[in-house]
């Protein structure tokens, strides 16, 4: 859980080309999708027919506010949970679209992932994410997972929403194990350089598309509260925090700042910055070696945080 940025080897052949289809393809796709509810029909697609799913994966619902979705695959410790903000901009995405690497993650870990179907905007503006986030931990506290047992994780806007929960957590005495975010988005301001550092560079995302995703979460909501940009937090003894982030994105400062903020607040940073990577690395898993590596690092991480009790074995029962 070293402060450093990590070491890296040239990138592989698979990763390159991976790059050049995003810029041909996926990055016109998104800079043409005109609606919310489009982007998450392609964000749909993209998980039904593209997405790698390990063997094994089981995905159960518990049903509430939000429901949450148990996913596995394969045998997991009977303590222990994972509580993952999936992405999409707030506007897109579901726990279905990131089974296939939250599986992975649970495979990998040996931890059950906790994953809330949280409220999408614009039907549903900010703060109305971060409110299920803090119904979804308040629901595991309530099946009995101490806070120490829980970890919390999530990508892209899902991890600014996993922040957020973070600085609540801590302010409120009840702060979790530790804390994995993946390319994530932590600055509804738009204040960050690489949004135009990395503008001509990021293979995936389009940085003009990024005022309209604002829009769409936000309405009038201000864009520098806390509870959607988590850079503006302030934490009270953070735990340990992993983050990973590809070194052309648009978010990369997103994450560099975040590293020096939580350093800043007493905190613990292994910041991961990957050549060249797409926006959520992880999300290629099958695809490119690197994505399989970063899901390792990250069960690593997770692994390594001492205030997960694994004692008694391991279960495939889901809660």
């Amino acid at each position: 859980m070293a402060g450093d940025r990590g070491e890296t080897g040239p990138l592989s052949l698979r990763l390159r080309v991976l790059n050049r289809v995003l810029r041909l393809v996926a990055r016109p796709r998104l800079q043409a999708t005109e609606t919310p509810e489009e982007a998450d029909e392609d964000l749909a697609r993209f998980a039904r027919f593209l997405a790698r799913r390990p063997p094994y994966l089981l995905r159960l619902v518990s049903k509430g506010r939000p429901d949450i979705h148990w996913i596995t695959a394969g045998p997991v410790a009977p303590r222990g949970v994972i509580l993952h903000f999936h992405g999409g901009a707030y506007i897109a995405g579901s726990p279905v679209t990131h089974a296939g690497m939250l599986g992975q993650i649970s495979r990998l870990s040996g931890l059950r992932v906790a994953a809330p179907a949280f409220r999408l905007a614009p039907a549903h503006r900010a703060p109305a994410q971060f409110e299920d986030a803090l119904d979804a931990h308040a629901r595991l506290l309530a099946i009995g997972y101490r806070p120490d047992e829980i970890i919390l994780g999530g990508d892209s806007s899902g991890g600014g929403i996993a922040l957020a929960l973070l600085a609540e957590l801590c302010r409120r005495g009840q702060p979790p194990a530790g804390l994995y975010a993946l390319s994530p988005w932590v600055d509804l301001t738009l204040s960050g350089e690489s949004l135009r550092r990395n503008a001509e560079r990021d293979p995936l995302l389009p940085v003009s598309r990024s005022e309209d995703a604002r829009g769409y979460a936000l309405g009038q909501f201000p864009a520098d509260d806390p509870r959607v940009s988590p850079l503006w937090a302030a934490f009270d003894a953070p735990p340990p925090v992993c983050l990973h982030v590809g070194t052309t994105e648009i978010l990369l400062d997103d994450s560099l700042r975040m590293a020096a903020h939580l350093r800043a607040c007493g905190g613990t940073v292994c910041l991961r910055e990957w050549p060249e990577a797409p926006h959520v690395l992880a999300m290629f898993d099958g695809y490119v070696p690197e994505a399989r590596k970063a899901l390792e690092e990250v069960a690593h991480f997770i692994r390594a945080l001492g205030g997960v009790r694994r004692a008694g074995g391991v279960s495939s029962v889901n809660r």
